[in-house]
């Protein structure tokens, strides 16, 4: 028993062994296995979820699961001690530490993913929307292009990151008076919404600094450090999320597109057939069909369209 024991023990460092002086640990490597198997089970769960859900209202379970399916694909990586570079250090040396850079490309991906989710429930405008995600990119890319910087260059790009970052606090923050034009129910949620993430995001750059930046922790600590991070800001802030969604109509933020469903446009060459399903319209007057959206005048048959030969 022991023996079978010990075949089964993490033997990933040994498989893809460390090549820095401050690296990753057997039991870090276990940390993180635990960190992906909860970001992968939840990516499976509201996937799950998400079937039981019609099609125009499965926009924030989609966007879930694309957040989890990123991190899951990260954290597969950084178990395996794969996905990291060295980078001689600043402080406490002479030696180089692991750098996680396949960490940001995760980022890349989903902080944008998730500052949609929480934007698209302000209703704010698309121009808010797209400065924010820009300023997210630029705050992801310096901390990055800061992490591989070897000289004390590499606090510039920290500072011009964390401006980028207080641009992503005020526009989410100017969410909460926008929300409140849609209803004090919608500005609640997204308060507590934005509340919750942003109070998680500011601990990044804290832990940045200890870790990549000044060297003070271990790369053990940076992994738990930032492990439960994103175990509060993606698999948490989801069933946050989807709780607060479930009471909110997506037609009051102008995200429901189940009526567009009823409609299937079917071409075939130059002849189109368009089939509506519903109810009869009122002699004279427009019916309406199954998803509330207009049938023409008349009844509300299958109408097709003339081929043009």
């Amino acid at each position: 028993m022991d023996s079978l024991l010990l075949q089964r023990r993490n033997d990933a460092v040994a498989t893809n062994p460390p090549n820095a002086t401050f690296a990753l640990t057997e039991n870090g490597s276990s940390w993180l296995w635990a960190v992906f198997c909860v970001m992968a089970l939840s990516c499976i769960i509201i996937a799950a979820l998400s079937l039981f859900k019609p099609m125009g209202y499965r926009i924030f379970y989609l966007l879930n699961v694309a957040i989890l399916a990123t991190a899951s694909v990260s954290y597969f990586s950084l178990a395996s001690d794969l996905g990291l570079t060295p980078v001689t250090v600043e402080f406490r040396g002479p030696g180089t530490r692991q750098i996680a850079y396949v960490r940001y490309i995760d980022w890349f991906v989903t902080t944008p993913l998730l500052l949609t989710e929480l934007l698209l429930t302000a209703g704010l405008p698309t121009n808010i929307i797209i400065s924010t995600i820009f300023a997210d990119l630029v705050m992801i890319i310096t901390g990055l292009a800061g992490a591989l910087v070897v000289s004390r260059y590499k606090w510039g790009y920290y500072t011009m990151g964390c401006v980028a970052m207080l641009w992503v606090f005020w526009n989410v923050f100017t969410g909460i008076k926008v929300s409140g034009n849609i209803g004090p129910d919608v500005r609640k949620s997204y308060t507590l919404l934005a509340v919750w993430l942003m109070i998680i995001w500011l601990n990044y750059p804290i832990c940045w600094g200890l870790a990549e930046g000044g060297n003070r922790i271990t790369v053990v600590g940076e992994m738990v450090y930032y492990g439960v991070l994103d175990l509060l800001a993606k698999p948490v802030f989801a069933a946050i999320s989807l709780a607060v969604h479930s009471k909110i109509e997506l037609s009051r933020l102008g995200l429901n597109n189940e009526p567009r469903m009823g409609q299937i446009a079917l071409t075939n060459g130059n002849t189109v057939v368009e089939k509506r399903h519903g109810q009869r319209g009122i002699e004279g007057g427009a019916g309406v069909d199954d998803y509330g959206a207009p049938a023409g005048a008349g009844t509300g048959h299958v109408q097709q369209g003339a081929a043009n030969v």
